[in-house]
């Protein structure tokens, strides 16, 4: 019904900067909070930043000032800014979003498949 497809993953060296896009389509009909996350091998996923439909944002505290994230509405995507990256931040990111769907109009979650981000120091 509703599709997540994440780009822009990268090898990218410490202190760089990528740009990762997650594009919703599908049987949309609105959607509420979008997310990213990661996991990194041998760890739990995590929340990075997620942002509302009203563009309300919040951030875990390992990526605030480093990271941004915003959405555009019309396109149904968001994207993640990340600058002065470190090799901790090398993780699988994956999309998230909290989707109305069309003709059901009831709140489902999707993920994305997810986007390799390796920093090398």
């Amino acid at each position: 019904q509703v599709q997540l497809v994440e780009s822009g993953g990268d090898l990218v060296q410490a202190g760089g900067s990528l740009r990762l896009s997650c594009a919703a389509s599908g049987s949309i009909f609105s959607i509420n909070a979008m997310g990213w996350y990661r996991q990194a091998p041998g760890k739990q996923r995590e929340l990075v930043a997620a942002v509302t439909s009203g563009g309300r944002t919040n951030y875990a505290d390992s990526v605030k000032g480093r990271f941004t994230i915003s959405r555009d509405n019309g396109k149904n995507t968001v994207y993640l800014q990340m600058n002065s990256l470190k090799p901790e931040d090398t993780a699988v990111y994956y999309c998230n979003a909290d989707v109305v769907v069309s003709g059901i109009f009831r709140k489902y979650n999707y993920w994305g498949q997810g986007t390799q981000v390796t920093v090398s120091s």
